[in-house]
């Protein structure tokens, strides 16, 4: 395992990170991990040098915004003697915070849900411009102060799903240890972006990278199109392994989380992580990530990444996943590609009642509405 200086706190973090969000889970119920299996991931990960473990207080809730299972997990995963042996990480449930009281409440939780007495990380979770001057006025900076000088957590972070201006402007106005961005190849300009990137580093504040395959994206059923552009290239790799060493291409970023939730999976990141050298793809390697976004830009409806946000939908629409459905009709050019999937959601699009709640917490800044309306024409509900 290749390692890096994570900002000026002089931690080397793994290049791969253990994301905590996509664990394997039984009868499709996100509610439901299957220990056994998510065990033996994160075991098999931390004895392979993976030292940064990645959770949130809403992962793996049966309906987004409530709590969840996944520190629970990691609580009683690291409880055997691994908790010292990795650099722990979750989130703060800003999207619950009412008053400010209640940061100490979910702290104190979180700690008891995890089975530790401090945190390595602790991260406002889900940043942009509003909520930042929120938890401003909150007197979160001072929070983090004292839960430092107690020692409940090491070092303060954040992620982060808004506009580049707010993320640099969010990096100027406190002392974080880093920041979290969706950052991939086809994302070099959304969000905090390349730009951000390195406006982030050249402060001394590290990068922690999430979706670097687009929610499995970049690594699976990718367009028709993309197949020559990666039968060009010398280098044989996956698109996985491709999108993998985009990100760690870049000196600028400290570590990326990857959500693993089968051995295959894990055991191919592991190996391709021992090449995630900084400058080391050629450039005519860099050259094919034009070609490729090229591609994937022409054909892509609906960028969603599923982190499930918009959910619950008042009116009972399963909005990822009728975005997939339309994503996949995009792909294939094919209304009926996906049918079987889209006929399991749980509501139809046709529901929609355009109340636009989901477009205000879609940290892609997704017209919802709107591709509910297309769905509906093109699936003839």
């Amino acid at each position: 395992m290749l390692y890096r200086q994570l900002g000026k706190t002089g931690i080397d973090l793994s290049i791969l990170g253990f994301g905590c969000m996509r664990l394997p889970i039984i009868d499709h119920k996100p509610e439901k991990i299957n220990y056994s299996i998510a065990t033996k991931l994160l075991y098999h990960a931390i004895e392979n040098g993976v030292n940064y473990v990645d959770t949130a207080y809403f992962y793996h809730a049966s309906v987004f915004g409530q709590r969840g299972e996944s520190e629970p997990f990691v609580g009683e995963a690291l409880s055997r003697g691994l908790r010292k042996k990795v650099h722990l990480a979750t989130k703060m449930p800003l999207f619950q915070l009412r008053q400010k009281e209640q940061m100490e409440t979910y702290l104190s939780e979180q700690l008891e849900r995890l089975k530790t007495d401090y945190l390595d990380f602790y991260l406002l979770h889900g940043l942009n411009g509003d909520l930042w001057d929120k938890m401003k006025s909150f007197g979160v900076r001072e929070f983090l102060d004292k839960k430092k000088a107690e020692g409940k957590i090491r070092f303060p972070a954040f992620s982060f799903h808004g506009k580049t201006e707010d993320f640099m402007r969010i990096c100027d106005e406190y002392d974080w240890t880093f920041g979290q961005i969706q950052y991939n190849y086809m994302d070099i300009d959304f969000q905090a972006g390349y730009k951000g990137l390195k406006y982030a580093a050249g402060k001394g504040i590290g990068v922690v990278v999430m979706e670097p395959l687009k929610g499995g994206k970049l690594g699976n059923n990718l367009p028709s199109e993309m197949t020559p552009v990666f039968k060009e290239s010398s280098a044989k790799r996956s698109p996985a392994e491709w999108a993998l060493r985009f990100v760690w291409n870049d000196a600028a970023v400290t570590s990326l989380l990857s959500g693993m939730n089968s051995m295959e999976q894990l055991e191919e990141n592991i190996k391709v992580a021992n090449n995630g050298i900084s400058d080391s793809l050629s450039k005519d390697d860099l050259l094919m990530f034009d070609k490729l976004r090229s591609a994937m830009s022409v054909r892509i409806k609906a960028d969603c990444t599923e982190c499930r946000y918009c959910m619950p939908c008042s009116s009972g629409v399963d909005i990822p996943d009728v975005l997939a459905a339309l994503n996949n009709a995009a792909i294939w050019n094919d209304a009926n590609t996906w049918v079987t999937g889209y006929v399991r959601v749980k509501g139809k699009a046709g529901k929609c009642t355009e109340c636009k709640e989901c477009e205000e917490v879609c940290p892609q800044g997704l017209p919802i509405s709107t591709f509910m309306k297309e769905a509906v024409s093109l699936f003839r509900e």
